[in-house]
């Protein structure tokens, strides 16, 4: 099986370094302000990862949140790190609103609303400027 994590093009990186990347998610429907971390080597788990490695990837994890809720002001922020169908270790790092469509339940939800909420259409750039600041 081909790992789409490992073979990813035409992302929006907003931060990356030589061990892992921080990408913008446009693709889910009912999540508007979207991140991923991820790290770059195929790992499956994060015990499989060094100490020092999960230090790493966790300090960015808290990195980006800390930069959507400045740039953003959510209700919530969302962590979680799947990989049910992708075994290949990332974070998703997820702004919630009220005005969301699935708001309070998960953005995998059923939509409980239909919504007009709109972000700032320079988020990203915001989010990456704090990034590499």
């Amino acid at each position: 099986m081909t790992c789409p994590i490992c073979t990813a093009q035409n992302e929006e990186i907003l931060w990356q370094n030589d061990r892992l990347r921080v990408i913008a998610v446009h693709n889910e429907a009912n999540a508007p302000a979207f991140c991923r971390v991820i790290w770059h080597d195929h790992i499956a788990e994060m015990t499989d990862l060094q100490p020092e490695q999960r230090d790493e990837i966790m300090h960015t994890v808290y990195r980006v949140e800390a930069a959507m809720r400045q740039v953003l002001q959510p209700e919530k922020i969302n962590l979680a790190s799947l990989g049910n169908i992708v075994p290949h270790v990332h974070w998703h790092v997820i702004a919630r609103f009220k005005e969301d469509a699935c708001f309070p339940a998960s953005i995998w939800a059923q939509p409980v609303r239909e919504t007009t909420f709109r972000l700032p259409e320079d988020w990203t750039a915001q989010v990456q400027a704090l990034l590499n600041s």
